[in-house]
C-alpha cells in the first residue's frame, strides 16, 4: 500500500530534485526551448511545498488536485497546464482514499498520462515527457500482472523511463518550441522528459524508504 505519507515525501522530494537540478534543465531547454524549463519547474514547487501544509491530513485526492491547482497558477510556459493536468487526472483516482494500492497507483499513473496526452496532444516518439510517463507506465502495470509488489513495480517502471528518457536525445523533435528547430533538435535530451524522470524516481524512492 501507498500512504498519504509517502506521497506528501514523493512530492517533497520531487521538489528538491527539480531545485537541485534547476539549472541543468534549464540548459537542456536552452538547447531546444525556452531555457526557462528548470526555473519554472522550481518556482511551481517551492509554491507547492509551500500548500502542502494545510492538505497534508486530506485525502490522496485533495493533496494531488492541490499540486495540480498550484502548478496551474504558478508554472509558466507548457509545463504548469501539463503537469497541472498529470496531477489533477491523477487526483481523480484518488479521491477520498488515504491509501493506494498498487492496482490503484496504476491507475493513477495511467489517469496522469492520459491528462498529458490529451493535453499536450503528443505521442510517443514525439520527444516529450510522454516518451517517459508512456513506457513506465506500461512497465508498472506489467509487473503488477507479473506478480510484483508495488515498489518492486515502481523499479522496473523507472528502468522504462531512463531508457525512454536516453531515447529522446536521438528523436526529431515534433510538439513544442523543440519543433521549430526541425534536425537541429536532434541530439539532445528532452528537457520535459528529463523532469518527467526525476518525479517517477522520487516516487520509488518514496516506496523504498517504506520499505526499510
Amino acid at each position: 500500500m501507498v500512504n498519504r505519507k509517502q506521497v506528501i515525501q514523493w512530492l517533497q522530494t520531487f521538489a528538491t530534485q527539480i531545485e537541485q537540478n534547476k539549472e541543468y534543465l534549464t540548459e537542456l531547454d536552452a538547447a531546444i526551448g525556452d531555457a526557462d524549463h528548470g526555473i519554472n519547474m522550481d518556482r511551481g514547487f517551492k509554491k507547492v511545498i509551500s500548500q502542502l501544509t494545510d492538505v497534508a491530513d486530506r485525502d490522496i485526492g485533495s493533496i494531488l488536485k492541490t499540486v495540480s491547482m498550484t502548478l496551474i497558477s504558478s508554472v509558466g510556459g507548457a509545463s504548469g497546464p501539463l503537469y497541472g493536468t498529470f496531477f489533477l487526472r491523477a487526483s481523480t483516482v484518488a479521491i477520498g482514499k488515504h491509501e493506494l494500492t498498487g492496482q490503484d497507483l496504476g491507475e493513477l499513473l495511467q489517469a496522469g498520462l492520459d491528462g498529458v496526452l490529451q493535453r499536450g496532444k503528443a505521442q510517443l516518439g514525439d520527444k516529450t515527457m510522454v516518451d517517459v510517463l508512456s513506457p513506465a507506465v506500461v512497465a508498472f502495470r506489467q509487473a503488477l500482472e507479473e506478480g510484483k509488489d508495488t515498489t518492486a513495480a515502481m523499479q522496473q517502471a523507472v528502468a522504462a523511463a531512463e531508457e525512454g528518457l536516453q531515447n529522446t536525445t536521438p528523436m526529431l523533435a515534433k510538439k513544442g518550441r523543440a519543433f521549430y528547430l526541425g534536425e537541429r533538435s536532434v541530439g539532445h535530451q528532452d528537457p520535459g522528459a528529463t523532469s518527467s524522470y526525476l518525479m517517477l524516481k522520487c516516487l520509488l524512492e518514496s516506496l523504498e524508504n517504506n520499505r526499510k
